[in-house]
């Protein structure tokens, strides 16, 4: 498992290049996500792992495309980045799949009731909230 971590923080560091506070939310809400885990037993790690490392890829696409980014458009941009993102690495088509749906619907209200959105949406509000606070 720390392989596949580590190869997907490799993908979302090149992809966010310099914007280190997007990477380091990331890793933040990996590390949440994490400790989520601990708890339960009804997750594919792999997939909570890539979703709390790629979920905001589409805040780059966003803002390229329209100057700005939202959660709106987070969830429009991001399946599609992360998708070319995880064929890189030969992620399972299910996995990536859902990995999709999951960060196609991390802002919104949930679609799917997977556990592993469940875990990713928990996790990014906690680390949110303690940025806000910083």
């Amino acid at each position: 498992m720390e392989y596949l971590k580590a190869k997907i923080i490799k993908l979302l560091v090149d992809f966010f290049e310099e914007d280190y506070r997007r990477i380091s939310h990331a890793l933040s809400v990996l590390e949440e996500s994490e400790h989520i885990l601990k708890t339960k037993n009804d997750c594919d790690e792999e997939i909570v792992i890539a979703c709390a490392l790629l979920h905001d890829v589409g805040i780059k696409p966003s803002e390229k495309k329209l100057g700005y980014n939202n959660g709106k458009t987070q969830e429009q941009f991001g399946p599609s980045e992360a998708e070319k993102l995880l064929s890189n690495i030969n992620f399972s088509d299910n996995k990536i799949k859902k990995i999709k749906e999951i960060i196609g619907n991390h802002h919104s209200p949930s679609k799917y009731d997977y556990p592993e959105l469940k875990v990713l949406k928990q996790a990014d509000k906690i680390i949110n909230l303690r940025e806000k606070e910083l």
